[in-house]
């Protein structure tokens, strides 16, 4: 397969664009974005606010056309073959929308017609999204009266009549409460395992953590890393002792940088927290072992935020 022949037909991706950008005028709101999602696999599209993430995901979802660049939806080309590749594809703004005087039951069949489900399997669909995402109790009820976590899963159900291939979600835990966030994590693991690609775009990293297989960092209208598996090694770790001055003491005895923990919780009767930097889980239990052989008191040893967090930090600190 050449070059072309991947850019064309996306290498297989069920979400796929290679090199987009798009402008509003002046604003260069992506600039050079590039991602894969294959089929049963759970990507994170991550960055700051104002970095692009929901122009590219609109871009994906056939509702922005890019300025250059290539963009596939399992192969189709939502520019050309819009309705085919809408029919594969399930979007989840990070806002409800309209529709406020429908019901939600009204919602999710309105939707399904739009995609040409016929009225009975629509009703019956709409049953058991509903049950899904935790709403039976408000079928009848209308969209406005519905909270901002319900409005979300409401949302969920919307982006799923359909039965979609690839699934793009922006911000889809917003408004959710924890009981809903962990549902949300369980279903969209379920999709995936059911052959469902998933990209999904949130700020919350650690909730991101125990959820994707990779993800993609976008900053300035640039991915500067694609495919960074959330699980590669920790490399910061959050040292408390009781005693600080032992700490100190012993770090500097054995040549053990120490960093300020900025997040630490204040100190208690002479106690410390602090940041160490270590390459694997294997230097951690060294460090902890050697620490209490020289009398550290120390009271525990954890990662300093998930992997992902830690990636995404590193990337920044190499941007300044």
């Amino acid at each position: 397969m050449t070059v072309t022949d991947v850019r064309q037909h996306g290498d297989g991706a069920a979400l796929f664009a290679d090199h987009v950008a798009r402008r509003f005028g002046s604003v260069r709101a992506v600039a050079d974005a590039s991602i894969r999602v294959h089929p049963g696999q759970v990507t994170a599209l991550v960055g700051p606010n104002g970095s692009g993430k929901t122009t590219l995901l609109l871009m994906l979802a056939g509702l922005l056309a890019p300025d250059a660049g290539v963009v596939r939806v399992a192969g189709l080309d939502p520019a050309h073959d819009g309705a085919r590749a809408r029919r594969l594809l399930g979007w989840m703004p990070d806002v409800f929308g309209t529709w406020d005087s429908l019901t939600a039951r009204e919602v999710l069949t309105t939707v399904a017609a739009a995609y040409r489900i016929s009225a009975p399997e629509a009703a019956s669909r709409a049953d058991e999204l509903l049950a899904v995402v935790h709403l039976t109790e408000y079928a009848d009820v209308p969209a406005h009266v519905l909270s901002r976590g319900q409005k979300q899963r409401l949302g969920l159900a919307r982006a799923l009549v359909h039965r979609p291939r690839a699934l793009l979600l922006d911000e889809p835990a917003s408004g959710l409460d924890p009981r809903s966030r962990v549902d949300l994590r369980h279903l969209v693991r379920e999709l995936a395992a059911a052959g469902t690609a998933v990209l999904i775009s949130s700020h919350v990293l650690a909730e991101l953590d125990e959820l994707v297989d990779d993800a993609v960092f976008l900053d300035r209208g640039v991915t500067s890393s694609t495919n960074v598996a959330p699980t590669q090694g920790t490399t910061r770790w959050r040292l408390r002792t009781l005693d600080g001055a032992a700490l100190a003491a012993w770090a500097a005895s054995v040549g053990l940088p120490l960093a300020v923990d900025a997040d630490a919780r204040p100190p208690v009767d002479g106690g410390a927290d602090a940041i160490v930097t270590l390459p694997d889980e294997r230097a951690a239990a060294a460090l902890l072992r050697d620490a209490v052989a020289a009398g550290v008191p120390v009271s525990s040893l954890a990662p300093a935020g998930g992997a992902l967090e830690q990636a995404y930090l590193s990337l920044e600190a190499e941007r300044r």
